[in-house]
This record gives C-alpha cells, structure tokens and sequence, in this order.
C-alpha cells in the first residue's frame, strides 16, 4: 500500500481554477514565478539603489551585453505566443530507434526549461523502465529527452530522468483523490501507470513508451519531468527503484495544440468529462513559454495520428543546483 506525505500548499488568493483538488493552477504559477525570483534575483536585491544610480548607458550596454551572449549560446527570448504560433511537427524521416544525431542533430540551442512545482501528484519510489503504458489505452507515444547541461551545454550521462502524466481520461495512477478519476478506488494506489525512470546515454537520452497525455480541468495535455543525479539502484521483489543522490530540475513538457486536439477527437481520450484547457488557457505553460520553448518536436508514426506518435526534446538543467520536492505517496506495492 502507498504511504501518504502531507502535501504542503500555502493558499495565496481565493483561487477558483483548479488543477487538482485543493491545488490551483493559479497558485501552481505563483509558487513557480516566486522561487525562480528567488533563485534569479534575490542576489541582486542589494544592488537595486547602486544600479539605479548608475548611467543610463551602462544599463543599455549591459543589455545588449546579454543579448550578445543569448545570440552566441544560440538562446532566444520567447513568448507564448511564439510557441502558440510554432508548428512542432517535423519533416524529418526520423523513428525511436534512429541514430541521436538524425533526431537531434538540428538542435542549434540549449532549451532552457524553468524551475517549476513538481505538482500535487509526485511519487516517489518509481520504477526505472523505458515501458511505462501499464495497459493503458491510448494514442502510442514514444518521446526522446535529451538532457544538456546548462553550464557547458554539453549532455550529460547517468542522469536519472522521471517523467509522470495523467491518461487518456485525465487520471494520475499512484493517488487517491477527488476529482482524480474515482477516489474510493484503492487500486490507484498501486497503480504506477504512466511514470518511470530511466538512466541518459552517453548521448544525453533517455527514452519513455507509453500513451498521449490526456487533460483535466485547468490543464492542458503535458508531461512532467525531474532529473536525479548521484543516486542508487535498488532491486525490489517488484522491479529497480532509485535512492539517494540529488534532484537538480523539475518542470514540464507540452505538446502542439493541434496534435492535441486530433489525439482528443479519438476514444478514449473523447469520452473525458472534464473541462478542456486549450495551450493558449494554461497558465503553467504561459510561464514557461516566457524564456523557452517546452513543446515537443514530433512526427506520425503512420498515416494517421492514431498509429502512433513520437516526439523529441531538448531539456537544459542546471547540474550544480539541488532541490528539495514533496512527494504525494510513495510507491511501494509490498507495503
């Protein structure tokens, strides 16, 4: 059975969106935006009065300074309208089994993926896999990471990368809990559906099977995703778990809107009740397509979106960072 931590949410506004029960999308964003202030600028706070005093010129060579520096590391400031606007659909003859350098050899930049909460439905305790559909129905989706670190731009090998969604109807195996599929449903507690583990290559990759992400209310389709550095393989009677070692990234993947809504005209994701939110409503998303862009590279498998879908991205994290998560359960179907 799972074993429950307490879920720590502090209730910045009355908040009427909500994401999961008791956690609000509003709220998800705030909390976000606030630790990468905090991270970002906090040390600058007592510099504030020293720069303002300082010429107007300098702070316009200093800007452009950055702007030199983004074009030479080839960055780019985005906005969400620009994602919106992309479409991620690629003519590359490219399948999961093709060389890392046809799938990701155009990749003239770093993707910066911003810190963000890691969401009310984290489990620890996860299994490493590359399988992680756990007979769930769905659109077939593979999806490459390749992981890059932002100090050297170069990837990085033996980061334990986890990724996490919902199905096709908007559930979270690993929790109980209302307005996430049935809460008297004892079996979702054992259920690791759609989340996994696995190690990056000397390429910087890691590799997931599984289904398209279906929505719930107040989110679009997205993946979640949190890099683990340092850390310790365990057998278990019930498959290999991660312990120890450091967490240095947590944030989320997104997917075009119109791949999206062709997966979401199919069964089972068209029988799901809850309240659609377009990429445009998401403010989770919003805040991340500020300065980057965290939407999948994708090609059909086949003719038609319904044979199956695979995907590719670039995650930038920050290896010299460690950070500190609050699991929902732990996964550990012998207890």
């Amino acid at each position: 059975m799972v074993r429950f931590t307490a879920l720590v949410a502090a209730a910045l506004t009355v908040l009427t969106v909500f994401a999961h029960p008791g956690h609000s999308v509003e709220e998800e964003a705030a909390e976000r935006a606030a630790y990468r202030r905090s991270l970002d600028y906090q040390t600058l706070a007592p510099c504030a009065a020293e720069i303002k005093a300082r010429d107007h010129k300098m702070v316009q060579r200093r800007m452009e300074q950055v702007r030199q520096l983004q074009e030479r590391h080839g960055l780019e400031r985005r906005s969400l309208t620009d994602v919106l606007n992309k479409d991620h659909k690629s003519t590359k003859a490219v399948t999961p089994s093709s060389p890392a350098a046809d799938i990701f050899g155009s990749n003239s930049s770093c993707i910066l993926q911003p810190e963000t909460t890691e969401g009310p439905y984290y489990v620890s305790g996860e299994l490493v896999r590359k399988d992680i559909t756990d007979g769930q129905k769905g659109v077939p989706l593979t999806f490459d990471v390749q992981i890059i670190d932002t100090n050297t731009c170069k990837p990085i090998s033996d980061v334990a990368l986890e990724a996490w969604y919902a199905n096709s109807t908007g559930v979270y195996g690993g929790v109980t809990a209302s307005g996430n599929g049935n809460s008297g449903d004892q079996t979702n507690l054992d259920n690791p559906m759609l989340r996994g583990i696995q190690f990056s290559d000397a390429d910087g990759i890691v590799q997931f099977s599984g289904v398209f992400p279906g929505h719930y209310t107040g989110r679009t389709a997205h993946i979640h995703v949190l890099s683990h550095h340092n850390v310790v393989t365990s057998d278990k009677s019930y498959g290999t778990i991660v312990t120890g070692g450091t967490i240095s990234h947590v944030g989320q993947l997104f997917f075009d809107q119109s791949l999206i809504t062709s997966v979401e005209q199919l069964s089972p994701y068209s029988t799901n009740r809850q309240t659609l939110t377009t990429n445009a409503q998401d403010g989770i998303l919003a805040g991340e397509a500020a300065t980057t862009d965290p939407v999948l590279n994708y090609v059909l498998l086949g003719s038609t979106v319904a044979d199956g879908i695979f995907g590719w991205v670039t995650v930038g994290i920050n290896s010299k960072t460690s950070k500190t998560v609050k699991a929902a359960a732990n996964y550990d179907p012998t207890d």
